[in-house]
């Protein structure tokens, strides 16, 4: 069938058609009380079986990317959709008219939701938006407040009605689900009880919340270290934007998250001191910056302002502040010395106060830029970015430095943590063995 190479006046067409839209098409949506879209499509009496299918697929795919934005259900969504995901590949003519149908037939269904007073939003996402809400108020970082509001999502959609998400008894079976039938890892399983008792204590008001579930041990995994030769390879097939910021983490030992939140007061190159604020556990600490760096963080520095100096010209918000330092600082974030160390190309919207600013180099870029560089050195592990504090920890104990030191350079809360990297590190214990086959 004919394929095409350009729809995206084929999408905007269509999506402008679909928000002219005034009357819903008759007997193309029932009105049962309660019902959701899927519900809808099914009990259609205008449309066959194939059709039915093809619109559940468009849908909940459209629903999908929807949720993972934060995006609500309207026009807007819909024609953000259709130019990001549809046209962005070649699809066949009956695919393009089946899908763009599809959509008109869903904004007619929120036209009559809207007239009736029926929910177009899941159950899933009222109660993630709930916990979410409840955890800014409660003062939790955000990764932790999005980590319980995504696994009360997943609960609620496994339990299906509002009352079933307010019996503990049904959280109870769905935890126990997850511990006996998946294999996720004691943390992930911790994190989803947590995640429970913050929905059913906090958001929901229960005084006493004992779910009763025992959770399974896991093994710890073996941490992946790079030698000297292979990190030495991976930086130099790092493109040069991403080269620095590779180096300051192998050189300190940071997390990703520690990495790119650094601001240009949190590095002192005088004393050769790295400050890590708010770390995991919302804990600060001080690590060292490499010698060998200072120069080339310092040149990173000038560049940075000139960045800096753009946005005060152009009167661009200042950059985010933590906590309540915002209402104490206003002007703060304007500053150079709260300025990041390494900043994003591009202006972008604050996920959380919706102000269009400057953010800091987006993890996800950071790593995917590491791993183009693993392929290119031709390294045969696996590589992200917490190998870069593994090699950090690794040889730092091949040289002879104590497990006391290194775990305060980690930021590590027990020693145990700390003790895994003997079982990796040369010339520690059993791995520094010469093997008798070398005897022969």
């Amino acid at each position: 069938m004919t394929r095409y190479s350009n729809e995206h006046h084929y999408a905007d067409m269509n999506v402008n058609h679909v928000a002219k839209t005034d009357q819903p098409a008759s007997g193309g949506v029932s009105e049962g009380k309660g019902a959701g879209w899927r519900e809808d499509v099914l009990a259609s009496r205008d449309l066959n079986d194939l059709e039915k299918q093809g619109f559940a697929f468009l849908l909940s795919w459209f629903e999908t990317w929807r949720a993972a934005r934060r995006l609500q259900p309207n026009v807007e969504s819909a024609r953000q959709f259709w130019k990001q995901e549809v046209v962005i590949k070649d699809r066949k003519h009956w695919q393009l008219e089946q899908w763009a149908e599809a959509v008109r037939w869903y904004l007619r269904w929120l036209e009559i939701c809207a007239r009736e007073g029926r929910p177009t939003v899941s159950l899933a996402e009222k109660v993630r938006d709930a916990v979410e809400r409840t955890g800014a108020r409660r003062g939790l970082a955000l990764k932790t407040r999005q980590g319980y509001g995504g696994w009360s999502a997943r609960f609620a959609a496994w339990a299906g009605t509002r009352e079933r998400v307010l019996n503990p008894e049904c959280a109870r079976d769905w935890l126990g689900k997850l511990v006996s039938e998946t294999n996720v890892s004691f943390a992930t399983q911790k994190q989803a009880l947590n995640a429970l008792v913050f929905l059913y204590r906090d958001v929901c008001g229960v005084e006493e919340v004992d779910l009763g579930v025992k959770l399974r041990k896991t093994s710890k995994r073996i941490p992946v270290v790079l030698n000297i030769k292979e990190l030495m390879k991976l930086i130099e097939k790092l493109e040069p934007i991403y080269r620095l910021p590779a180096q300051l983490q192998y050189g300190a030992g940071l997390r990703v998250s520690e990495l790119v939140n650094l601001r240009i007061k949190d590095v002192d190159t005088e004393r050769r001191q790295l400050m890590v604020r708010a770390g995991k556990g919302n804990k600060d600490r001080v690590t060292v910056v490499p010698t060998q760096l200072v120069e080339s963080i310092e040149e990173h520095k000038k560049r940075g302002r000139l960045l800096y100096e753009h946005d005060r010209r152009t009167d661009s918000p200042g950059v985010a502040l933590p906590g309540a330092l915002a209402r104490k600082m206003p002007k703060a974030g304007e500053r150079w010395a709260w300025f990041w160390l390494f900043p994003a190309k591009e202006l972008s919207k604050d996920p959380v106060s919706g102000i269009t600013r400057r953010h800091y180099l987006h993890p996800a870029v950071y790593s995917r830029a590491l791993q183009r560089a693993a392929l290119a050195a031709g390294i045969e592990k696996r590589v992200t970015s917490h190998v870069l504090r593994h090699c950090f920890a690794t040889h730092l104990l091949e040289g002879g430095c104590d497990l006391r030191t290194i775990q305060e350079l980690l930021g590590h809360g027990d020693v145990r943590t700390t003790e895994i990297y003997t079982h990796v590190a040369k010339g520690v214990n059993g791995c520094g063995v010469r093997s008798p086959f070398d005897e022969w």
